[in-house]
């Protein structure tokens, strides 16, 4: 039995609505998850998600910053949210579904960015994002008994060299600085999570989701990063069929500064 998973930061769902249907109708994906979606829950739009076939939706918003959410054609349960660090923002949502007699947790995260200075004694958002990444190192993969983990979303670090337009050019850059690439790596390592997006694409070819809004032509240049990522338990891995980045995302209208990434299963 097969399905589809995609992860998108869309930067404002009220205002990009037009590219989520865009998406939703060229792509389909089964399950659609949502980061930074910078509206209350009770303003979200739900319903022309609903119209399309999403009659599933959970969602963990706050006004003007962060959120994420869930739209699912598949039947989603255990409603669950954790609040990182502690500090009331809407950064983690997670639901169960069943596919194929499996029973699969899948993670929504929206890690902190970190603002610009990569250092926390001057830096306080760089200090918070540290501090993310350090309890999500507690998050294990086979963590719950006879249940397979899907984790997706902008977690706002590339890790590997090739994650990176320049990997010397951008060591002191927030997002690509050996303690936030070795605290994610770490992250991934302690929970026993596949970096699915990896699994098809050796890691010496470059990888990106995300192209800056700063850059006057962002495809001739395309100095992006891989920040947007799909992991799983290892029992997921041999199901996975394909990785899809949809780079043309970034020139639609009105776009996301990341693009939708989409992992195709098989059970």
């Amino acid at each position: 039995m097969s399905f589809s998973v995609t992860t998108w930061n869309i930067n404002s769902v009220r205002l990009r609505m037009p590219i989520v249907e865009q998406l939703v109708l060229k792509h389909r994906p089964d399950i659609l998850c949502l980061q930074e979606t910078k509206v209350p829950n009770e303003l979200f739009p739900a319903a022309p998600l609903r119209a399309m076939g999403y009659d599933h939706i959970i969602i963990h918003g706050q006004k003007g910053y962060h959120g994420v959410a869930i739209a699912s054609r598949i039947p989603l349960t255990e409603d669950h949210r954790q609040d990182y660090c502690g500090v009331g923002d809407a950064r983690h949502i997670s639901a169960i579904f069943e596919r194929g007699n499996r029973r699969i947790r899948l993670h929504n995260f929206y890690v902190p960015a970190g603002g610009d200075e990569p250092d926390r004694t001057i830096n306080p958002k760089f200090g918070h994002k540290l501090d993310f990444i350090e309890e999500m190192k507690l998050l294990k993969a086979n963590g719950e008994t006879n249940t397979s983990a899907i984790l997706v979303g902008d977690l706002n670090i590339a890790p590997l060299e090739h994650d990176v337009w320049s990997h010397k050019q951008l060591l002191k850059i927030v997002s690509h600085t050996p303690v936030e690439t070795d605290g994610l790596l770490e992250v991934m390592r302690r929970g026993a999570w596949l970096d699915l997006m990896r699994q098809h694409v050796p890691a010496s070819e470059k990888l990106y989701t995300w192209w800056s809004y700063r850059a006057k032509d962002w495809e001739a240049a395309d100095r992006g990063r891989r920040l947007d990522h799909i992991w799983s338990s290892s029992d997921l891995g041999p199901h996975l069929k394909r990785i899809e980045i949809l780079k043309e995302a970034r020139g639609w209208d009105r776009p996301s500064d990341h693009v939708p990434v989409t992992a195709h299963f098989d059970l």
